[in-house]
């Protein structure tokens, strides 16, 4: 009995490295195309004469934590 459940754990085992790759790849998979996205957005409309797209981000933060605390 004992090897019955030693292989069940072992199926398991092997079951749930599995989903968990999956689930790590699909997450990799979202998260690259909505920083794609957000990249994009932020060049097209919110980047100003020769800022960059980090450039961007890093002042539009700033803006935001200026007027949280404003608040």
């Amino acid at each position: 009995m004992n090897m019955a459940k030693s292989k069940i754990v072992k199926a398991n085992e092997k079951i749930a490295e599995k989903v968990t790759g999956t689930f790590e790849n699909i997450e990799d998979t979202v998260v690259g195309g909505y920083s794609r996205i957000e990249d994009a957005f932020v060049d097209r409309y919110l980047t100003k004469d020769g800022e960059t797209v980090a450039d961007a981000k890093e002042r539009l933060k700033k803006e935001q934590e200026n007027r949280d605390e404003n608040s």
